[in-house]
């Protein structure tokens, strides 16, 4: 049994007229009669009766035409939803990203994202910056959010936002009234730092100060960026963190531009570079266009 002949059966079934149903199945009327003939030759009964003024549906025509149509229709609603999974607006996402990451503008896009497009339906994996990238990599998630632009073939990295870093002190330090601070006149502080086994982007910060001859007196270990800030403005250290943290607790903490030299902590889109799927790729193209225009 051919799809052709069941598009050509459910027409006739309609129109109860060769005529009518050959125009508009846009053919002529002996290849309409042969595939309906066909089409009863293998069922074993006549679909129409025929007289010389009119077709109608025989019994078994009549008890055919529903199920007929119920195939008809699956094969459209399997087509529609073949062409919304190929162009990304169908599908599931998996985002790895860390917990400062639902501080910052992402959020509103998420929102905007699945309201746009409820056939996606996107998983939200809040996860340490190391691990989220491992995901990316074994394939458990499907894009991760980074502060930190790995040097890797198998990933593709896309600036979303600028965020330089910046040194946040408590409102009591000697030099909370500055506006601009050299990194090494921090060199005899304590510090607050993100865990170095958790975060590349953290080990770029203890990095420079290293390459600045000094190690930093780290007093307390966390894993989020937003803890880092708290700490501060409780006036345990100092810390260096993206300027959009430090302005979650402008209130507290004081905000001290650096020099030169300092790593960003830009955010960037991570995926694969070989992603297969268009759900994916469109939740970044849109993800992009959207930091763009913010």
């Amino acid at each position: 049994m051919e799809l052709r002949q069941l598009r050509y059966f459910t027409m006739l079934a309609t129109e109860l007229s060769f005529t009518r149903a050959a125009a508009k199945l846009h053919v002529s009327q002996p290849p309409l009669s042969f595939q309906i003939a066909s089409l009863e030759t293998e069922l074993g009964t006549r679909l129409f009766r025929r007289t010389s003024r009119s077709v109608e549906l025989s019994e078994a025509g009549k008890a055919f035409l529903p199920h007929a149509r119920a195939v008809l229709a699956r094969l459209e609603e399997a087509r529609s939803h073949v062409h919304l999974v190929a162009s990304g607006l169908e599908g599931r996402v998996h985002l790895g990203l860390s917990g400062s990451h639902f501080l910052g503008p992402l959020p509103v896009f998420i929102r905007q994202f699945v309201e746009a497009r409820p056939g996606v339906e996107l998983v939200l994996h809040e996860l340490r910056p190391i691990d989220s990238l491992q995901a990316l990599r074994e394939g458990r998630v499907d894009m991760s959010v980074s502060r930190s632009m790995p040097v890797d073939d198998q990933l593709s990295s896309h600036l979303l936002w600028r965020d330089p870093v910046v040194a946040a002190l408590p409102r009591s330090h000697r030099l909370a009234a500055r506006k601009n601070l050299r990194l090494a006149e921090l060199k005899d502080d304590d510090f607050v730092f993100l865990r170095l086994d958790s975060s590349a982007f953290a080990q770029r910060l203890f990095d420079v100060c290293v390459e600045l001859s000094f190690t930093p007196r780290i007093v307390q270990h966390v894993v989020e960026v937003p803890a880092v800030v708290n700490l501060v403005a409780a006036g345990l250290g100092v810390a260096l963190v993206p300027v959009s943290i430090a302005r979650l607790r402008a209130d507290a903490v004081a905000i001290c531009k650096l020099g030169a030299g300092m790593p960003s902590g830009d955010v960037y889109a991570l995926m694969r570079a070989d992603e297969p799927q268009p759900a994916v790729r469109e939740f970044v193209q849109a993800l992009l266009a959207w930091a763009t225009s913010s």
